[in-house]
Order: structure tokens, then sequence, then C-alpha cells
């Protein structure tokens, strides 16, 4: 399918790229992906009006304009996509579920997964709670790495709305894990929920000798920095 919108756009990043930085980006970025170059402020305000126009004309998320720009290979093309998406993350139903799983398992890395797992997951499962046992099981058991990464950080958002035994059982099935972005995910989460419950991850921090040196220092950051 041809969208005009995603034309257009083109034009105005390939007119605003810059070779010298797209290089110093695909360098950060281990070179995974090629960029055009183009600053992240400058960037956002290019797209803008493509993402207000878009919202517009679509009062559903446009899966099938998404998937095409999240083919293109240049990264900013998927940080696009994922502005587009946002504007969705409020109002998307279970069947956005296919397409967030197509973009985790899809051009991966932790900058466009961690944004759809806090995201566009995390505001999905708190207006759908009869998905989400199911669906971690299912993402559990993929071995996924960026799947299992995500169910560890949807509920980064969720404060005390967090649910507490199930991220428990989430880090424990994952704590002899190698993994580097496993590890991070498990200390992130754990410092995101000491910001509400204390005592409850110095606790279990305490309690779990299994948990990495990573996923520990990680945890335990915002409380001995704040006093806690």
């Amino acid at each position: 399918m041809d969208f005009s919108e995603i034309n257009s756009l083109s034009d105005k990043l390939i007119a605003a790229a810059h070779p010298i930085k797209a290089q110093q980006m695909q360098r950060y970025m281990n070179d995974l992906f090629p960029f055009y170059g183009i600053p992240a402020p400058q960037r956002k305000d290019l797209v803008r009006p493509f993402v207000s126009a878009a919202a517009k004309k679509y009062p559903q998320i446009p899966a099938q304009m998404i998937r095409e720009m999240w083919s293109l290979p240049q990264r900013e093309w998927q940080y696009a996509a994922l502005d587009l998406l946002q504007k969705y993350h409020k109002k998307a139903g279970t069947e956005s579920l296919k397409l967030y799983e197509y973009l985790i398992t899809t051009h991966a890395w932790w900058d466009t997964v961690d944004l759809i797992a806090s995201w566009q997951v995390g505001a999905l499962f708190e207006r759908h709670p009869e998905i989400v046992a199911d669906t971690t099981r299912r993402w559990m058991d993929s071995g996924h790495l960026w799947l299992r990464r995500t169910v560890l950080l949807y509920p980064l958002k969720y404060k005390d709305k967090l649910d507490w035994p199930q991220l428990q059982a989430h880090i424990l099935e994952l704590a002899d894990e190698k993994e580097f972005f496993i590890r991070k995910a498990i200390g992130w989460i754990l410092r995101e929920y000491s910001k509400t419950e204390p005592e409850r991850v110095r606790a279990f921090v305490a309690a779990q000798p299994r948990l990495s040196g990573l996923s520990r220092r990680e945890a335990l950051k915002w409380l001995e920095r704040s006093g806690n």
C-alpha cells in the first residue's frame, strides 16, 4: 500500500540528513542501523506535522502504515513510527497486541523496545488485565530476549498499581539469565518501584542472592542516592 504521507515525510528527512552525524549515531547504536543523522529535536519538529495529520486521518492505529515505516532502513523511521503510535496508546485495543509484538521483535534494540514496553504495552495491559497472564506467559516461554525484557518493563509507570507478586515471579524466573539486557531490566524495574515501595524492594533484593550484581546495583541505586 502506498501512503503519500510517508513519501512527503521522506523528502523532509532526506533534506535534513547529516552524513557525519549519521555515522556517529550509527556507531553509538553498535552499527546495527543506518541513520539519516538528524538530531532528536530537529527530527521531532519534522515528524510532528506528519503525526498530527495522520492521527486526524486515521481514528484507529494505522497498522499497515506503521509497518511500512518500520521496514525502512534508517532508524529515524522507527522513531517516527513510535511517535505516531504514541498518539493511540491510551485507546488501542487488544487487536494492537499483534502489531506490538511485531515491533518488539523486528529491528529490535533497547531504544525502541523500551518505549513500546513502557508506553504501548503498559497502557494496553492496564486497560485489559484479562490478557496479561496469557500474554506474559507466552512471551516468557518464547525465549525471545526483547519479549522477555518487555515482560519486565511494561509496568515501569504503574507505581502503586504494579502487581508485586507477579513482578517477583517474573524476576525470579529470569534471575539466572546471563544476558545484559535482562539483568539491566530487572534492576531498572526494581529501582523504579523502589520510589513507591522502598522497603519492599530493599527486602526483596536482600533475600535474593541469585540476583546478579548488575541487577542489585541498579535496583538499589535510587534508594542509596536518596538516603531511603
